[in-house]
Parts: C-alpha cells; structure tokens; sequence
C-alpha cells in the first residue's frame, strides 16, 4: 500500500458502483452477511438516504476501499443504541482502513448521535474483525450458535458491544 491517507466521508449515490464491486470479492461476503453475486440495484438501493442511517466509506486515493452502515435503533427504549456492519475490500485489508472508519463511527456515536451503547456481531471465526472491535472497546457479551448459513454450514457468531 502505498503512504496515501485514509479518507473517511459519508457514502455518496455515485459510490455503488464501487460498492457494489467491493462486494463481490469472496474474501469480503465471506465475513458479512451478504450473498454471492449482489445486484447494482440493491446498491443503488443501499446507499440511499434512510432517516437512522449513517453510511461511511474509506477512500485511498479516491477509491472507495471500505464501508461501514450505522443503525440508530429506532424504538424510544432503545434509542441510545446503534448497530453496524463494516466491510473492507480485499487487497486492502489489514492495512488501517477498518480502524479508520470504526474511529469515525465511534467519534459520531459517543459525540453526536447519544450513543451510549454500539452492538455488532462478528463470526467466531474472523480474529482480524475480532482484534480491531476489541482495540475499540467491544467485549464478547454471548455466542450464536448456527448464527448464519455461509458456504453450505452454519457459523457460529460473537455477539460484542462497546458502552460509551
């Protein structure tokens, strides 16, 4: 990688494209909840302004490399807690861009939004993703077992959270 800076912005319509082919690598789905072969439409549909909704990207040059959507729960009880998925393209993870946008997100949560608590969950079996949540704060709370179907098995998956 080159010494280019991390830019963090929030996703723009024009960034689908980018996303849409960011998603189709399988070493991206294969840590999300995504499924194979995503179509430009739900892209489209994806980046499109929704009212608890917060979307970021990570750009290196102007490329998009890294996503990240945030999700103010909506009901008044839980109004102080958010929800996120984070996907980092391929070639470039490891390398910064996912503490990048989790540092952004964090700042808009405990500064911002009245986040007090931020939950996510993880696959048992990605110690990247669980090495940077726990840098940010996120302690395991439980397992799911058979939390999701992913290549033909059920993965188990960590449920973490962060207090503000």
């Amino acid at each position: 990688m080159s010494t280019s800076e991390i830019i963090v912005r929030h996703v723009d319509a024009t960034d689908a494209a980018a996303l849409h082919q960011m998603h189709t690598h399988a070493d991206v789905y294969h840590s999300t909840l995504q499924i194979p072969h995503p179509s430009m439409e739900m892209w489209h549909e994806r980046v499109m302004r929704k009212p608890n909704r917060r979307q970021l990207v990570a750009c290196i040059d102007e490329r998009v490399v890294g996503h990240l959507a945030l999700d103010v729960m909506e009901n008044p009880r839980r109004s102080h807690v958010a929800t996120f998925g984070i996907s980092v393209a391929a070639e470039f993870q490891n390398r910064g861009v996912g503490s990048a946008l989790l540092r952004e997100m964090v700042n808009l949560c405990d500064n911002w939004l009245r986040v007090e608590r931020i939950e996510l969950t993880v696959f048992v079996d990605n110690p990247l993703g669980i090495g940077l949540y726990r840098k940010f704060g996120f302690d395991v709370e439980g397992t799911g077992k058979n939390y999701a179907l992913r290549n033909g098995e059920y993965v188990d998956a960590y449920f973490m959270a962060r207090m503000k």
